[in-house]
């Protein structure tokens, strides 16, 4: 398990604003299992709740057993792992689930696992911040 830290993005973007106060913003701290065979972050509802986030919509989600379900996803959530941190989406599973931190939210921070500790690492080759891999528009 991972620990993690989680924000209402839209309540820091209040405080730049001007619209909130610095303790405001909601923010928790979870324990999370880091899959790298899954896409996105997953939060159980219960901690959406508590970042005070409402769907902006829904996805079709298949599962390791090959079940589809169709979740909802918030967006603007701040996420620190490890000392980096990026704003992303994510899928709302049930309450008391266990948080899953999945392949994009993995690449935005540029985090990799161990592969002989199983541990979650930065990357050895961009240690000061993540270094994100893109195409050449020339």
């Amino acid at each position: 398990m991972q620990p993690i830290q989680l924000a209402n993005n839209h309540d820091e973007e209040d405080v730049k604003c001007g619209r909130r106060r610095p303790h405001e913003v909601r923010t928790l701290h979870v324990q999370a299992l880091v899959d790298t065979g899954a896409t996105m972050l997953v939060l159980p509802a219960d901690v959406v709740g508590k970042l005070g986030l409402f769907p902006d919509g829904y996805r079709k989600v298949r599962y390791a057993d090959g079940r589809i379900r169709e979740l909802p996803w918030v967006s603007n959530i701040r996420i620190v792992i490890l000392g980096r941190e990026t704003v992303t989406n994510a899928l709302v599973e049930d309450a008391g689930t266990t948080p899953l931190v999945g392949q994009i939210p993995l690449e935005e921070l540029d985090l990799i696992v161990d592969p002989k500790s199983r541990e979650l690492r930065v990357n050895p080759d961009s240690p000061d911040a993540p270094l994100l891999d893109s195409l050449s528009a020339a």
